[in-house]
C-alpha cells in the first residue's frame, strides 16, 4: 500500500469537496474584479471588492472559531458552501437578465466572504480527525496541492475564458461547483463535533481560551505575525494587479484570459510546492524552509515595481506559488500538531485574525496608494514591508519547532 493510500478514504472524500469547492472559489475570485472593470476603473472601487471580501476575517474570525468547536465540522462546511452558491447565484441571475450593477459584486463578496471564515475554519480544524498526525505534513502537502491546483491553476483561466465568453457565466459555474462539492462532502460519514468535557461554556470564554492558547505560544505568535505582514502586503497586490495588467491602456496589456493565464502560474508552483515540501523539510529543515519561503514572497510582491514584462512576473508568480506552498505545509502542519482537537478552530480563528485580518486593511492601503501614486507604487511599498518579514522570522529555528510540539 502506497504511503497517499494510506491517508484513508475519508481523507481523499475531504480533497475531493475541498477540491471542487476551490475551484469555485477560483473561479468567483478571478470573475470578481474582471466584471468590476465592466462598471468601472477606479483603483479605490475595484481594490473595495477585495477590501470587504477579506474583511469578515477581521470582524467575525474569533466568534466563528468558537462556533466551529461548538458544532459538527462538515455540516459547518456544507452549510457555508450553501450560503457561498446563493450569493454568487444572485448576481448571475441580474446579470444575465439586465447586466448586473457594481453593488451586486459587493453583495457577492461580503456574503462569500462571511461564509469563507466558518468554511476555512471548519475544514483545517477537521483534518486531524481523518489523518494520524504523523502523517500531517504528507496530507496538508495533498489537500494543499488539490485545493492550490484548483482555486490557482484551473480557477483563472477557466474564469477569464467564462468572462469573455458571458458575463453571468463565471458565477453561474462557481454556484454549480459548490452545489457539487455538497453533495461530495455529504458522503464523508461520521460525527466530526468536537468531544467537549467539564461545564458549559459561553462563547465569549471560549474565545478568550483560543486567545490565550496562541499568546501563550512563542512559535505561533509568531508566525502569525508573519503571516498578517506578507498578507498585508500581498493583499494590496492583488487587489490592483488587474489594473496593472488587464487592457489595452495597462502596463502587461493582457486580455481576461491571459490574466487568468498569469495567475495559473502561481498555481502550477503551488501544486508543486505541495508535493515537496515535506521532502525539502527532510533536507534543510523546517525553519530554513520557511525562511526560502519569505524570500519567494518578497520576490512575487515586488517584481511588477522593476518590470511589466510578462515572461518574468510569469516564472516569478511560478516560483512564489512553490515557496507559499512550501510555507502552508510547514506552518499548517505544525499548528495542528501542538493544538488539542477541541480547541483546533478557535486556535485557526485567533490565528487567522492575526494572519489574515490583515488583507482588508492590505486591500485598502493598495486602492489608496494606486489612486494616489499609481498602481506601481503599491508594488514597491509591498515589497519592502514582505522583506521586514525576515525580522520575525529569525526566531523560527528547527529546534524551536520541535520543544513546542514536545511541550503539546
Amino acid at each position: 500500500m502506497s504511503s497517499d493510500e494510506r491517508l484513508g478514504r475519508s481523507f481523499w472524500t475531504l480533497v475531493t469537496s475541498s477540491g471542487l469547492s476551490n475551484l469555485a472559489d477560483g473561479v468567483f475570485k478571478l470573475a470578481l474584479p474582471l466584471l468590476a472593470i465592466q462598471y468601472t476603473r477606479s483603483p479605490a472601487l475595484v481594490a473595495g471588492l477585495q477590501l470587504v471580501q477579506t474583511l469578515p476575517w477581521l470582524v467575525g474570525a474569533l466568534p466563528a472559531g468558537a462556533l466551529v468547536d461548538r458544532a459538527d465540522r462538515r455540516r459547518t462546511m456544507v452549510s457555508a458552501n450553501v450560503a457561498r452558491a446563493a450569493f454568487v447565484a444572485v448576481p448571475a441571475v441580474a446579470i444575465a437578465v439586465d447586466g448586473g450593477a457594481l453593488w451586486l459584486l459587493y453583495l457577492a463578496a461580503v456574503g462569500t466572504g462571511v461564509a469563507e471564515v466558518f468554511y476555512d475554519t471548519a475544514a483545517q480544524s477537521m483534518l486531524p480527525a481523518l489523518v494520524d498526525r504523523a502523517r500531517l505534513d504528507r496530507a496538508n502537502g495533498r489537500l494543499f496541492a488539490v485545493e492550490l491546483g484548483a482555486q490557482e491553476f484551473a480557477g483563472p483561466p477557466a474564469a477569464g475564458l467564462l468572462v469573455a465568453v458571458a458575463l453571468a457565466l463565471p458565477f453561474a459555474t462557481s454556484a454549480g461547483m459548490w452545489v457539487v462539492a455538497i453533495a461530495v462532502l455529504t458522503a464523508l460519514r461520521g460525527s466530526f463535533r468536537p468531544a467537549r468535557t467539564g461545564p458549559r461554556t459561553s462563547i465569549r470564554s471560549d474565545v478568550r481560551e483560543g486567545l490565550a492558547f496562541i499568546l501563550a505560544r512563542p512559535m505561533l505568535r509568531t508566525m502569525a505575525l508573519m503571516v498578517g505582514m506578507s498578507n498585508l502586503a500581498s493583499s494590496a497586490v492583488f487587489a490592483v494587479l488587474v489594473l496593472f495588467a488587464v487592457g489595452s491602456d495597462s502596463a502587461m496589456g493582457l486580455t481576461e484570459p491571459q490574466f487568468g493565464i498569469l495567475f495559473a502560474s502561481i498555481a502550477a508552483g503551488a501544486l508543486i510546492g505541495g508535493l515537496i515540501a515535506e521532502r525539502v523539510q527532510r533536507r534543510i529543515g523546517r525553519a530554513r524552509t520557511l525562511t526560502l519561503s519569505v524570500i519567494g514572497m518578497i520576490a512575487y510582491v515586488a517584481t511588477p515595481a522593476i518590470t511589466a514584462n510578462v515572461a518574468i512576473i510569469t516564472v516569478v508568480l511560478f516560483v512564489g506559488g512553490i515557496t507559499l506552498m512550501m510555507w502552508n505545509v510547514t506552518t499548517v502542519s505544525f499548528r495542528q500538531r501542538v493544538t488539542p482537537d477541541h480547541l483546533l478552530g478557535r486556535m485557526n480563528s485567533a490565528y487567522r485574525l492575526v494572519g489574515w485580518g490583515t488583507r482588508p486593511l492590505g486591500a485598502l492601503v493598495g486602492g489608496a496608494l494606486g489612486q494616489w501614486l499609481g498602481v506601481r507604487s503599491v508594488f514597491a511599498v509591498m515589497g519592502v514591508v514582505t522583506a521586514a518579514v525576515l525580522i520575525p522570522n529569525h526566531r523560527i529555528t528547527d529546534q524551536t519547532l520541535a520543544d513546542a510540539e514536545a511541550h503539546r
